[in-house]
C-alpha cells in the first residue's frame, strides 16, 4: 500500500478518493449537474459507489501513482467534490477532470483544486501536457477549462458514446517546470 499523498491549497485538501467515500461520490454522482453533464453512472446504491471506487479509481491510483481526488474544505472537513487525472480510453493526453456538490459549484474551488493537481502533475508526475472534455451544454466547465489555460482543439467522441465533446488541451509551459 502506498503513502496516502495529500495535496494541499489555501483552502482545501485534496486526497486519493478511496472506498471510504463511498457514500460522498454516492451523492456527488448522483446530483443533476454530474448526470446531466459528465453522465449517469449509474450508482444506485452506497455499494455501487464503493464498487466503482474500487474497479475505476484504485487501479489507476496503484498504476500511475495518482487518479481521482476528493477535495475537502481545510475549515470545516466538508467534503465538496473531486478533481483527477484520467487515463481515458479515446484520449492520448491524460485528462484533467473535477466535479461538486451543488451546493459548492461557482465559488472558485475548481480552478483552485484542479490548477494545483496540474502543478503537481506536470512537477511531480511528470506529465507534459493535460486535455479536458466537456459538452457544448456546460459553459461553466468550459469557462474553467479556459481559465486553467486549456485551449480548444476539436471536437471528439470517446469509444462507445456517440456525444460529442469538445476538446481542449495545454502542454507544459517553461514557468510551470
Amino acid at each position: 500500500m502506498m503513502e496516502k499523498q495529500i495535496i494541499e491549497t489555501e483552502r482545501l485538501l485534496l486526497e486519493p478518493m478511496s472506498t471510504d467515500d463511498s457514500q460522498f461520490i454516492f451523492e456527488l454522482y448522483n446530483s443533476p449537474n454530474f448526470i446531466r453533464f459528465i453522465g449517469d453512472r449509474n450508482i444506485k446504491t452506497i455499494a455501487d459507489a464503493e464498487n466503482y471506487i474500487r474497479n475505476r479509481f484504485l487501479p489507476q491510483i496503484e498504476k500511475l501513482g495518482y487518479g481521482n481526488y476528493l477535495i475537502t474544505k481545510k475549515e470545516d472537513g466538508k467534503k465538496i467534490g473531486s478533481v483527477g487525472i484520467f487515463e481515458r480510453d479515446g484520449l492520448e493526453v491524460h485528462d484533467i477532470g473535477f466535479s461538486f456538490l451543488p451546493e459548492f459549484e461557482g465559488k472558485g474551488y475548481g480552478c483552485e483544486a484542479a490548477s494545483k493537481l496540474m502543478e503537481v502533475g506536470f512537477k511531480e508526475f511528470g506529465l507534459k501536457k493535460f486535455s479536458a472534455i466537456t459538452t457544448k451544454e456546460n459553459i461553466s466547465s468550459q469557462k474553467l477549462i479556459e481559465k486553467l489555460g486549456l485551449k480548444f482543439q476539436k471536437m471528439v467522441s470517446l469509444p462507445n458514446d456517440e456525444e460529442e465533446l469538445m476538446y481542449y488541451e495545454v502542454e507544459q509551459s517553461a514557468e510551470s517546470m
